[in-house]
């Protein structure tokens, strides 16, 4: 489902917005506001999509925009269409002249739901390692291996270790549906970064990493599924 807010100050337009989301089923409504002032923060981090008015009380729409640090997609809806070029500067995703029509607003909500499709992939490859009071974006693609430290975990990727509090049980589930396999009962292993296996042995990235006796036979049909091997 994709979520949006309507910062709109006219109630027929809040009316004629809100009656095509709903005729859309894929499209919910978190909230209606008719200034970005009275917009929750929350809220906006939560929408996937904006359906911005640019007259607005207190402060223009795209003045509104400009504030705004992370951005959901912005729909711009509005009556005067010379704020088109300004819009695109701001880099809005489309730009609706009222009246428009359904069949308008739908194909720029196709259009919108392929760009949020595309974001939550990007945000479900991606995982938050904190550690020293610092927080690490981390594509999961880039780990090369987990290794167990006493009660952490150390987070190997091509850039940094990141030594996390947590238990090697647990990443086995959070990366259960990507390409990593235990290998040891020390180690979790991206099967997408294993140079060689010799012997009890695997090798990631010049690391010689050691293969457990009792996950041997799961690790290599797991290698031998991927094709690369």
């Amino acid at each position: 489902m994709i979520q949006c807010l309507i910062l709109e100050d006219e109630p027929s337009a809040v009316e004629i917005v809100m009656g095509y989301i709903e005729k859309t089923p894929f499209l919910t409504c978190l909230g209606t506001y008719e200034s970005g002032l009275d917009v929750p923060p929350e809220q906006l981090q939560s929408a996937d999509i904006l359906f911005l008015d640019i007259q607005l009380p207190e402060l223009n729409g795209l003045s509104f925009l400009k504030t705004l640090q992370n951005p959901p997609l912005v729909i711009v809806t509005t009556a005067y269409p010379n704020y088109a070029i300004e819009a695109f500067e701001e880099a809005v995703t489309d730009y609706l002249v009222k009246p428009f029509s359904y069949e308008r607003f739908y194909k720029s909500l196709s259009r919108v739901r392929s760009l949020v499709v595309e974001q939550r992939k990007v945000i479900k490859n991606q995982i938050f390692l904190y550690a020293d009071k610092t927080i690490y974006k981390t594509n999961i693609k880039d780990i090369l291996f987990l290794k167990a430290e006493v009660d952490y975990v150390n987070v190997v990727t091509h850039e940094r270790e990141v030594l996390v509090l947590d238990s090697l049980r647990d990443w086995s589930e959070k990366l259960s549906q990507f390409n990593f396999k235990r290998a040891h009962r020390s180690y979790i292993i991206n099967l997408d970064h294993i140079e060689k296996v010799s012997g009890n042995q695997v090798f990631v990235k010049s690391n010689a990493l050691p293969i457990g006796r009792t996950y041997k036979q799961d690790f290599l049909e797991a290698l031998q599924k991927t094709g690369l091997f």
